[in-house]
C-alpha cells in the first residue's frame, strides 16, 4: 500500500483530534493528507459514535442526537447493523465455506471486523478492505492484523471506483474462485445519478458463480411519512454525504443474479438472529445475502 500504510501505521494509535491535528499540522510535505473536515458531519464517523466508539467529532454527535429525535432507534439500528455482520461473516466462512472476502465500505474499524469474525471460523481466509474515508485510513492497522494463516489488506478507494478496487482485488485474491463481497450500510451513500445497480453488478460480474453479496442498505418503506419528511430535513444539511433511502423492492435490485439466503430480505435484527428479536425497537435497515448463480 505505500504511502497509504505508512499513514495508518503511523496515525492508528492517536485519537480523532490528533489524527486531524496531524493532517494540518504535519510538516514533512504531507499537508492535508488526511483532510478531515471536523465540521460535517461524515457517515462513518456517526455511525462509530452510535456503536460507543471514541473516533467522532462533535459534529458527528450532533448529527446522530438530532436524527434520534427523529427516529429514537438510530442507536439500535447501528447496533443491530454491525451484529449482522458478524452473523453474515460467521455463515460465509462457516456453512457456505468462504475463504474470501471483499469488504467495501469499511468504516472505522471496530471489535468484530471481517477479518476477524472470518479467521475465527477459517484462519486461512484473506479479506480485502476498501475505503475513501481519511479517518478509516488513519486507523487502518487495526485492519491489516492478520492470523497468520491467512492475510488481510486494505486500499483507499470509493465504492464507485470499481476499477480500482477490482485491480487490487485481483491482486490479493484469486477471482477464479467464489469471493463474498460485502457492502454493508453503504450502497444507500450512492446516489441514484451514479447508478448504484450498475456499480454492485460490474463488482459482482468479476467474480465466479458461487460468490456472495451481502448488502445492508436504509429503508424508505419501513418509516412513517412523518419520519420520511424529518429524516429528508435533515438528510443534506448534516451529512457529507446525502443518504438514498431506497424500499426492499429497490434493494432486492441489487441481488439481481443471485439467490438470496434464507430468511431473504429483511430487517438486519430479523436476519438469523442469535436471540429473539426486541420487539420494542425497530431497524430501519434492510439486509440480505445472495450466492450468484
Amino acid at each position: 500500500m505505500g504511502f497509504a500504510k505508512q499513514v495508518a501505521e503511523e496515525t492508528y494509535e492517536m485519537s480523532s483530534d490528533e489524527a486531524a491535528a496531524a493532517a494540518v499540522d504535519d510538516g514533512a510535505g504531507r499537508t492535508g493528507a488526511l483532510p478531515f473536515d471536523i465540521t460535517v458531519a461524515h457517515q462513518a464517523r456517526v455511525y462509530d459514535y452510535l456503536l460507543g466508539g471514541k473516533d467522532n467529532f462533535a459534529a458527528d454527535r450532533a448529527a446522530a442526537e438530532k436524527a434520534a429525535r427523529v427516529y429514537p432507534d438510530g442507536a439500535f439500528t447501528a447496533r443491530a447493523n454491525r451484529a449482522f455482520l458478524g452473523r453474515a461473516v460467521r455463515y460465509l466462512a462457516g456453512e457456505a465455506g468462504m475463504r474470501q472476502f471483499l469488504d467495501i465500505g469499511t468504516g472505522i474499524p471496530t471489535k468484530g471486523s471481517v477479518h476477524e469474525v472470518a479467521q475465527a471460523v477459517a484462519p486461512e481466509s484473506r479479506v480485502l478492505y476498501a475505503d475513501y474515508d481519511p479517518i478509516v485510513l488513519a486507523h487502518a492497522r487495526a485492519l491489516l492484523t492478520s492470523h497468520e494463516a491467512g492475510a488481510t489488506d486494505y486500499i483507499e478507494a470509493d465504492l464507485r471506483d470499481t476499477g480500482t478496487i477490482l485491480s487490487h482485488a485481483g491482486q490479493f485474491l484469486d477471482l477464479a474462485r467464489p469471493v463474498a463481497v460485502t457492502l454493508v450500510a453503504i450502497v444507500h451513500a450512492i446516489p441514484d445519478a451514479d447508478d448504484p445497480y450498475a456499480i454492485v453488478a460490474r463488482i459482482m460480474d468479476a467474480v465466479p458463480p458461487g460468490s456472495y453479496l451481502t448488502v445492508t442498505h436504509m429503508a424508505w418503506d419501513i418509516l412513517d411519512e412523518g419520519t420520511q419528511q424529518g429524516l429528508n430535513g435533515i438528510n443534506g444539511g448534516l451529512f457529507k454525504q446525502e443518504l438514498t433511502y431506497r424500499s426492499r423492492e429497490q434493494v432486492a435490485r441489487f441481488f439481481e443474479g443471485t439467490d438470496l439466503v434464507e430468511p431473504g430480505l429483511v430487517r438486519v435484527e430479523q436476519w438469523r438472529p442469535d436471540t429473539p428479536a426486541d420487539d420494542g425497537h425497530k431497524s430501519f435497515l434492510w439486509a440480505g445475502v445472495g450466492r450468484k448463480r
